[in-house]
Protein backbone atom coordinates (compact mmCIF):
# COMPACT_ATOMS: atom_id res chain seq x y z
CA UNK A 1 0.00 0.00 0.00
CA UNK A 2 1.05 3.30 -0.75
CA UNK A 3 2.37 6.20 1.49
CA UNK A 4 -0.83 7.91 1.15
CA UNK A 5 -3.08 5.24 1.78
CA UNK A 6 -2.82 5.85 6.00
CA UNK A 7 -1.70 8.88 7.59
CA UNK A 8 -1.95 9.37 11.10
CA UNK A 9 -2.98 13.67 11.41
CA UNK A 10 -0.13 15.88 11.92
CA UNK A 11 1.36 16.73 15.36
CA UNK A 12 4.47 18.07 14.95
CA UNK A 13 5.61 18.94 18.49
CA UNK A 14 4.30 15.91 19.92
CA UNK A 15 6.53 14.03 17.33
CA UNK A 16 9.69 16.47 17.31
CA UNK A 17 9.43 16.09 21.54
CA UNK A 18 8.72 12.59 21.80
CA UNK A 19 10.57 10.63 18.86
CA UNK A 20 9.10 7.14 20.52
CA UNK A 21 5.80 8.39 20.57
CA UNK A 22 6.52 9.07 16.50
CA UNK A 23 8.27 6.03 16.08
CA UNK A 24 4.86 3.86 17.59
CA UNK A 25 2.80 6.24 15.19
CA UNK A 26 4.51 5.16 11.64
CA UNK A 27 4.70 1.71 13.23
CA UNK A 28 0.83 1.54 14.00
CA UNK A 29 0.00 3.11 10.55
CA UNK A 30 2.25 0.76 8.76
CA UNK A 31 0.91 -2.31 10.71
CA UNK A 32 -2.92 -0.88 9.55
CA UNK A 33 -1.81 -0.59 6.21
CA UNK A 34 -0.19 -4.18 5.68
CA UNK A 35 -3.39 -5.46 7.64
CA UNK A 36 -6.24 -3.68 5.47
CA UNK A 37 -3.76 -4.93 2.19
CA UNK A 38 -3.57 -8.56 3.42
CA UNK A 39 -7.61 -7.85 3.72
CA UNK A 40 -8.12 -6.76 0.07
CA UNK A 41 -5.63 -9.41 -1.65
CA UNK A 42 -7.18 -12.47 0.51
CA UNK A 43 -10.54 -10.67 -1.01
CA UNK A 44 -9.47 -10.43 -4.66
CA UNK A 45 -7.69 -14.01 -4.12
CA UNK A 46 -11.10 -15.12 -3.10
CA UNK A 47 -12.80 -14.06 -6.28
CA UNK A 48 -9.99 -15.05 -8.80
CA UNK A 49 -12.66 -17.72 -10.04
CA UNK A 50 -14.62 -14.99 -10.99
CA UNK A 51 -14.15 -14.44 -14.75
CA UNK A 52 -15.70 -12.44 -17.39
CA UNK A 53 -16.50 -14.37 -21.03
CA UNK A 54 -13.46 -12.78 -22.29
CA UNK A 55 -11.53 -14.44 -19.59
CA UNK A 56 -10.88 -11.25 -17.66
CA UNK A 57 -11.12 -11.30 -13.83
CA UNK A 58 -14.37 -9.83 -12.96
CA UNK A 59 -13.39 -8.21 -9.34
CA UNK A 60 -10.91 -5.76 -9.75
CA UNK A 61 -9.08 -3.14 -7.34
CA UNK A 62 -10.73 0.11 -7.72
CA UNK A 63 -8.77 3.00 -5.76
CA UNK A 64 -9.97 3.73 -2.29
CA UNK A 65 -13.05 4.96 -0.15
CA UNK A 66 -12.98 8.57 0.71
CA UNK A 67 -10.83 9.36 3.65
CA UNK A 68 -11.92 9.39 7.26
CA UNK A 69 -10.71 9.22 10.97
CA UNK A 70 -10.90 6.78 13.61
CA UNK A 71 -9.73 7.73 17.39
CA UNK A 72 -7.01 5.34 18.16
CA UNK A 73 -4.97 4.95 21.46
CA UNK A 74 -2.23 6.76 19.62
CA UNK A 75 -4.40 9.77 18.54
CA UNK A 76 -6.68 10.38 15.41
CA UNK A 77 -5.58 8.22 12.06
CA UNK A 78 -6.31 9.16 9.06
CA UNK A 79 -7.65 6.00 6.89
CA UNK A 80 -8.33 5.26 3.59
CA UNK A 81 -10.11 2.15 2.63
CA UNK A 82 -9.37 0.53 -0.97
CA UNK A 83 -12.26 -0.34 -2.62
CA UNK A 84 -12.76 -3.21 -5.69
CA UNK A 85 -14.99 -3.17 -8.85
CA UNK A 86 -17.30 -6.18 -10.35
CA UNK A 87 -17.20 -5.23 -13.72
CA UNK A 88 -19.23 -8.42 -14.20
CA UNK A 89 -22.17 -6.24 -12.05
CA UNK A 90 -22.75 -8.84 -9.39
CA UNK A 91 -22.42 -6.40 -6.24
CA UNK A 92 -19.27 -8.06 -4.97
CA UNK A 93 -17.54 -5.47 -2.57
CA UNK A 94 -14.61 -5.70 -0.28
CA UNK A 95 -16.24 -5.21 3.58
CA UNK A 96 -13.37 -4.82 5.95
CA UNK A 97 -13.52 -6.01 9.73
CA UNK A 98 -10.66 -4.35 10.74
CA UNK A 99 -12.35 -1.02 9.68
CA UNK A 100 -15.83 -0.99 9.05
CA UNK A 101 -17.42 1.18 7.34
CA UNK A 102 -18.93 3.41 10.53
CA UNK A 103 -16.15 2.80 12.73
CA UNK A 104 -15.35 6.58 14.26
CA UNK A 105 -13.19 5.42 17.26
CA UNK A 106 -11.24 2.48 18.17
CA UNK A 107 -12.64 -0.22 20.22
CA UNK A 108 -9.55 0.07 22.87
CA UNK A 109 -10.88 3.92 23.46
CA UNK A 110 -14.11 2.57 24.20
CA UNK A 111 -12.86 0.02 26.11
CA UNK A 112 -10.43 2.39 28.27
CA UNK A 113 -13.63 4.60 29.55
CA UNK A 114 -14.60 2.01 32.30
CA UNK A 115 -11.25 1.37 33.32
CA UNK A 116 -11.23 5.22 33.46
CA UNK A 117 -14.23 5.17 35.54
CA UNK A 118 -12.75 2.70 37.75
CA UNK A 119 -10.07 4.47 38.67
CA UNK A 120 -12.39 7.12 39.76
CA UNK A 121 -12.14 9.89 37.10
CA UNK A 122 -15.58 12.05 36.81
CA UNK A 123 -17.35 12.45 33.88
CA UNK A 124 -16.38 15.67 33.13
CA UNK A 125 -12.16 14.45 33.58
CA UNK A 126 -12.64 11.86 30.69
CA UNK A 127 -11.23 14.75 28.09
CA UNK A 128 -8.18 15.83 30.15
CA UNK A 129 -7.01 12.13 30.92
CA UNK A 130 -7.70 10.96 27.39
CA UNK A 131 -5.86 13.84 25.70
CA UNK A 132 -2.22 12.34 26.84
CA UNK A 133 -3.50 9.03 24.81
CA UNK A 134 -5.29 10.52 22.14
CA UNK A 135 -4.33 14.26 21.76
CA UNK A 136 -6.77 16.26 19.86
CA UNK A 137 -8.79 12.75 19.24
CA UNK A 138 -10.00 13.65 22.81
CA UNK A 139 -12.48 16.51 21.68
CA UNK A 140 -14.96 13.78 20.42
CA UNK A 141 -15.20 12.81 24.14
CA UNK A 142 -17.33 15.26 25.92
CA UNK A 143 -19.20 15.29 28.97
CA UNK A 144 -22.44 14.57 26.99
CA UNK A 145 -20.92 12.06 24.59
CA UNK A 146 -19.66 9.86 28.09
CA UNK A 147 -23.12 10.29 29.87
CA UNK A 148 -24.57 9.41 26.80
CA UNK A 149 -22.22 6.33 26.17
CA UNK A 150 -22.89 5.16 30.15
CA UNK A 151 -26.60 5.55 29.81
CA UNK A 152 -26.55 3.89 26.64
CA UNK A 153 -24.35 0.74 28.55
CA UNK A 154 -26.89 1.10 31.48
CA UNK A 155 -29.23 -0.24 29.26
CA UNK A 156 -27.74 -2.09 27.37
CA UNK A 157 -27.32 -4.00 30.58
CA UNK A 158 -30.12 -4.29 31.85
CA UNK A 159 -31.60 -5.98 28.05
CA UNK A 160 -28.60 -8.14 28.81
CA UNK A 161 -30.13 -9.22 32.19
CA UNK A 162 -33.22 -10.11 30.30
CA UNK A 163 -32.29 -12.01 27.66
CA UNK A 164 -33.72 -15.16 26.86
CA UNK A 165 -32.28 -18.71 28.03
CA UNK A 166 -34.63 -21.33 27.09
CA UNK A 167 -32.44 -22.68 24.60
CA UNK A 168 -28.91 -22.42 26.38
CA UNK A 169 -26.71 -24.77 28.24
CA UNK A 170 -23.81 -24.79 30.03
CA UNK A 171 -22.12 -27.67 31.58
CA UNK A 172 -19.49 -26.25 34.06
CA UNK A 173 -20.10 -22.94 36.33
CA UNK A 174 -17.62 -20.52 37.35
CA UNK A 175 -18.48 -18.67 40.24
CA UNK A 176 -17.62 -15.41 42.50
CA UNK A 177 -17.91 -12.59 44.09
CA UNK A 178 -16.19 -9.61 43.98
CA UNK A 179 -16.56 -6.80 46.05
CA UNK A 180 -15.87 -2.67 44.83
CA UNK A 181 -15.75 0.26 46.45
CA UNK A 182 -18.74 3.22 45.77
CA UNK A 183 -19.79 6.51 46.64
CA UNK A 184 -20.46 6.76 50.48
CA UNK A 185 -18.12 4.51 52.10
CA UNK A 186 -20.78 2.05 50.28
CA UNK A 187 -19.30 -1.16 48.68
CA UNK A 188 -21.32 -3.12 45.77
CA UNK A 189 -20.59 -7.22 45.87
CA UNK A 190 -20.76 -8.00 42.36
CA UNK A 191 -22.16 -11.53 41.96
CA UNK A 192 -20.54 -13.46 38.23
CA UNK A 193 -21.25 -16.72 36.87
CA UNK A 194 -18.69 -17.88 33.67
CA UNK A 195 -20.29 -20.65 32.08
CA UNK A 196 -18.59 -23.65 29.19
CA UNK A 197 -21.15 -24.46 26.47
CA UNK A 198 -21.10 -28.08 25.00
CA UNK A 199 -18.77 -27.08 22.85
CA UNK A 200 -15.96 -25.36 24.97
CA UNK A 201 -16.94 -21.83 24.44
CA UNK A 202 -16.49 -19.59 27.73
CA UNK A 203 -19.45 -17.11 28.50
CA UNK A 204 -20.50 -14.77 30.76
CA UNK A 205 -23.65 -15.68 32.30
CA UNK A 206 -24.26 -13.58 35.16
CA UNK A 207 -22.76 -10.36 36.51
CA UNK A 208 -25.62 -8.23 39.17
CA UNK A 209 -25.88 -6.48 42.33
CA UNK A 210 -25.98 -8.94 45.04
CA UNK A 211 -24.92 -6.58 48.06
CA UNK A 212 -23.37 -9.21 49.63
CA UNK A 213 -22.28 -12.84 49.02
CA UNK A 214 -25.46 -13.97 51.63
CA UNK A 215 -27.97 -17.06 50.31
CA UNK A 216 -30.71 -14.61 49.63
CA UNK A 217 -28.61 -12.73 46.99
CA UNK A 218 -27.11 -15.65 45.16
CA UNK A 219 -31.13 -17.37 45.40
CA UNK A 220 -32.10 -14.50 43.98
CA UNK A 221 -29.83 -14.42 40.28
CA UNK A 222 -29.88 -18.50 40.26
CA UNK A 223 -34.09 -18.06 40.49
CA UNK A 224 -34.07 -15.22 37.54
CA UNK A 225 -32.21 -17.29 35.53
CA UNK A 226 -34.68 -20.23 35.90
CA UNK A 227 -37.47 -17.55 35.22
CA UNK A 228 -35.69 -16.96 32.01
CA UNK A 229 -35.48 -20.84 30.65
CA UNK A 230 -32.60 -21.76 32.25
CA UNK A 231 -34.04 -25.04 33.60
CA UNK A 232 -31.06 -26.92 33.39
CA UNK A 233 -27.95 -26.43 35.93
CA UNK A 234 -24.41 -26.59 35.03
CA UNK A 235 -23.17 -30.71 35.73
CA UNK A 236 -20.46 -28.78 38.14
CA UNK A 237 -20.39 -25.36 39.63
CA UNK A 238 -16.56 -24.26 41.01
CA UNK A 239 -16.39 -21.41 43.36
CA UNK A 240 -14.59 -20.83 46.67
CA UNK A 241 -16.33 -21.85 50.13
CA UNK A 242 -19.00 -19.72 50.58
CA UNK A 243 -22.15 -21.20 51.69
CA UNK A 244 -24.36 -18.52 50.16
CA UNK A 245 -24.09 -19.40 46.59
CA UNK A 246 -23.82 -23.72 47.83
CA UNK A 247 -27.37 -23.23 49.78
CA UNK A 248 -28.80 -21.22 46.90
CA UNK A 249 -27.48 -23.99 44.17
CA UNK A 250 -29.18 -26.92 46.27
CA UNK A 251 -32.63 -25.71 46.51
CA UNK A 252 -32.61 -24.56 42.78
CA UNK A 253 -30.27 -26.99 40.59
CA UNK A 254 -30.02 -30.06 43.25
CA UNK A 255 -27.91 -31.66 40.81
CA UNK A 256 -24.77 -30.23 40.08
CA UNK A 257 -21.87 -31.61 41.80
CA UNK A 258 -20.26 -28.90 44.01
CA UNK A 259 -16.51 -28.20 43.32
CA UNK A 260 -14.31 -26.12 45.40
CA UNK A 261 -12.10 -24.10 44.28
CA UNK A 262 -8.11 -24.70 45.51
CA UNK A 263 -6.50 -21.23 45.27
CA UNK A 264 -9.33 -20.37 47.49
CA UNK A 265 -8.65 -23.65 49.89
CA UNK A 266 -4.72 -23.13 49.97
CA UNK A 267 -5.18 -19.10 50.59
CA UNK A 268 -7.72 -20.03 53.48
CA UNK A 269 -5.68 -22.72 55.20
CA UNK A 270 -2.16 -21.03 54.70
CA UNK A 271 -3.67 -17.16 56.24
CA UNK A 272 -3.99 -19.95 59.47
CA UNK A 273 -0.05 -20.53 59.84
CA UNK A 274 2.78 -18.61 60.24
CA UNK A 275 4.96 -17.67 57.16
CA UNK A 276 7.89 -20.24 58.27
CA UNK A 277 5.96 -23.61 57.27
CA UNK A 278 3.45 -22.28 54.24
CA UNK A 279 5.61 -23.36 51.90
CA UNK A 280 5.96 -27.02 53.22
CA UNK A 281 2.11 -26.82 53.66
CA UNK A 282 1.63 -25.36 50.60
CA UNK A 283 3.37 -28.00 49.04
CA UNK A 284 1.92 -31.00 50.72
CA UNK A 285 -1.71 -29.18 49.62
CA UNK A 286 -0.11 -29.42 45.49
CA UNK A 287 0.24 -33.09 46.35
CA UNK A 288 -3.24 -33.72 46.85
CA UNK A 289 -5.07 -32.49 44.11
CA UNK A 290 -2.21 -32.92 41.60
CA UNK A 291 -2.46 -36.41 42.61
CA UNK A 292 -3.31 -39.03 39.23
CA UNK A 293 -6.55 -40.63 41.10
CA UNK A 294 -8.78 -40.01 43.72
CA UNK A 295 -7.84 -43.04 45.93
CA UNK A 296 -4.16 -41.32 45.50
CA UNK A 297 -5.41 -37.99 46.48
CA UNK A 298 -7.17 -39.11 49.47
CA UNK A 299 -4.22 -41.12 50.63
CA UNK A 300 -2.44 -37.50 50.32
CA UNK A 301 -4.76 -35.94 52.42
CA UNK A 302 -4.47 -38.28 55.23
CA UNK A 303 -0.95 -37.74 55.39
CA UNK A 304 -1.33 -33.87 55.52
CA UNK A 305 -4.00 -34.21 58.45
CA UNK A 306 -1.59 -36.15 60.43
CA UNK A 307 1.37 -34.64 59.94
CA UNK A 308 0.53 -31.18 60.33
CA UNK A 309 -2.92 -31.66 62.72
CA UNK A 310 -0.82 -31.96 65.79
CA UNK A 311 0.50 -28.72 65.68
CA UNK A 312 -1.83 -26.47 63.65
CA UNK A 313 -5.30 -27.57 64.45
CA UNK A 314 -7.01 -24.75 62.85
CA UNK A 315 -5.36 -24.86 59.55
CA UNK A 316 -6.28 -28.57 58.84
CA UNK A 317 -10.00 -28.06 60.42
CA UNK A 318 -10.16 -25.76 57.58
CA UNK A 319 -8.86 -27.86 54.70
CA UNK A 320 -10.88 -31.27 56.06
CA UNK A 321 -13.96 -29.82 55.93
CA UNK A 322 -14.48 -29.62 52.26
CA UNK A 323 -12.36 -32.85 51.70
CA UNK A 324 -15.26 -34.20 49.22
CA UNK A 325 -16.55 -31.04 47.23
CA UNK A 326 -12.28 -30.52 46.76
CA UNK A 327 -12.10 -34.08 45.12
CA UNK A 328 -15.20 -33.72 43.07
CA UNK A 329 -13.21 -33.09 39.52
CA UNK A 330 -11.80 -36.66 39.41
CA UNK A 331 -15.54 -37.51 38.19
CA UNK A 332 -14.57 -35.44 34.98
CA UNK A 333 -12.51 -35.92 32.37
CA UNK A 334 -9.18 -35.39 32.93
CA UNK A 335 -8.39 -32.91 30.22
CA UNK A 336 -10.66 -30.71 32.33
CA UNK A 337 -9.51 -31.09 35.35
CA UNK A 338 -6.77 -27.86 34.66
CA UNK A 339 -10.03 -25.74 34.16
CA UNK A 340 -12.58 -26.71 36.89
CA UNK A 341 -9.95 -26.84 39.95
CA UNK A 342 -10.03 -23.60 40.42
CA UNK A 343 -12.04 -20.52 39.58
CA UNK A 344 -9.22 -18.79 37.16
CA UNK A 345 -11.31 -18.16 34.22
CA UNK A 346 -12.64 -15.51 36.87
CA UNK A 347 -10.00 -14.95 38.89
CA UNK A 348 -7.97 -13.96 35.74
CA UNK A 349 -10.43 -11.65 34.42
CA UNK A 350 -10.85 -9.89 37.39
CA UNK A 351 -7.47 -9.37 38.61
CA UNK A 352 -7.04 -5.59 36.97
CA UNK A 353 -10.96 -4.46 38.22
CA UNK A 354 -9.98 -5.33 41.88
CA UNK A 355 -6.29 -3.85 41.34
CA UNK A 356 -8.04 -0.54 40.60
CA UNK A 357 -11.57 -0.59 42.52
CA UNK A 358 -9.17 -1.61 45.63
CA UNK A 359 -7.41 1.52 45.93
CA UNK A 360 -10.04 4.36 44.75
CA UNK A 361 -12.95 6.09 46.46
CA UNK A 362 -16.18 7.67 45.62
CA UNK A 363 -15.92 5.03 42.43
CA UNK A 364 -19.59 6.15 41.68
CA UNK A 365 -22.86 4.71 41.97
CA UNK A 366 -24.00 0.86 42.52
CA UNK A 367 -25.63 0.69 38.79
CA UNK A 368 -22.86 2.64 36.80
CA UNK A 369 -20.00 0.66 38.28
CA UNK A 370 -22.01 -2.67 37.74
CA UNK A 371 -22.84 -1.53 33.94
CA UNK A 372 -18.88 -0.32 33.92
CA UNK A 373 -17.73 -3.78 35.01
CA UNK A 374 -20.02 -5.77 32.83
CA UNK A 375 -18.84 -3.92 29.16
CA UNK A 376 -14.90 -4.93 30.63
CA UNK A 377 -16.09 -8.28 30.87
CA UNK A 378 -17.72 -7.93 27.48
CA UNK A 379 -14.53 -6.84 26.36
CA UNK A 380 -12.53 -9.33 28.02
CA UNK A 381 -14.80 -12.10 27.14
CA UNK A 382 -13.68 -11.72 23.23
CA UNK A 383 -10.28 -13.05 23.92
CA UNK A 384 -11.28 -16.31 26.23
CA UNK A 385 -10.18 -19.76 24.33
CA UNK A 386 -11.73 -22.53 24.43
CA UNK A 387 -11.26 -25.24 27.30
CA UNK A 388 -9.02 -28.20 26.70
CA UNK A 389 -10.91 -31.40 25.59
CA UNK A 390 -13.92 -29.39 24.66
CA UNK A 391 -15.14 -32.55 22.36
CA UNK A 392 -15.59 -34.58 26.00
CA UNK A 393 -18.02 -31.94 26.94
CA UNK A 394 -20.70 -33.76 24.57
CA UNK A 395 -20.19 -36.83 27.03
CA UNK A 396 -20.79 -35.04 29.92
CA UNK A 397 -23.75 -33.94 29.07
CA UNK A 398 -25.10 -36.93 28.04
CA UNK A 399 -24.16 -38.31 31.67
CA UNK A 400 -21.85 -40.73 30.38
CA UNK A 401 -19.61 -41.87 33.73
CA UNK A 402 -15.69 -40.64 34.59
CA UNK A 403 -13.82 -42.69 37.47
CA UNK A 404 -10.32 -40.77 38.03
CA UNK A 405 -10.66 -38.52 34.52
CA UNK A 406 -11.17 -41.74 32.66
CA UNK A 407 -14.49 -43.02 30.69
CA UNK A 408 -16.07 -45.74 32.82
CA UNK A 409 -16.60 -48.42 30.21
CA UNK A 410 -19.26 -51.40 31.20
CA UNK A 411 -18.89 -55.04 30.94
CA UNK A 412 -21.18 -55.13 27.65
CA UNK A 413 -19.45 -52.17 25.86
CA UNK A 414 -15.85 -54.02 26.59
CA UNK A 415 -17.89 -57.37 24.99
CA UNK A 416 -19.11 -54.58 22.20
CA UNK A 417 -15.47 -54.27 21.74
Amino acid sequence: MSESTLSVLSQPETEESDPLHALLRRGARKLIADAVEAELALFLEGSAGHRLEDERQAVVRNGYLPRRTVQTGIGDVEIQVPKVRDRSGGGACLRSSLLPPYLKRARSVEELIPWLYLKGVSTGDYQEALAALLGDGAKGLSANTISRLKQHWIEEHRAWCRRDLGERRWVYWWVDGVYSNVRMDDRVCLLVIVGVTEHGDKELIAVEDGHRESEASWYELLAGLRARGLMQGPKLAVGDGALGFWKALAKLYPDTAHQRCWVHKTANVLEKLPKSVQPKIKAAMHEIWMAETREDAHTAFDQTLKRFEPKYPRAMDCLAKDRDALLAFYDFPAEHWVHIRTTNPIESTFATVRLRSDRMRNCGSRETTLTMVFKLLQSAQKGWKRIKGFRKLELVVNNVQFRNGEQVVDQEDRVAA
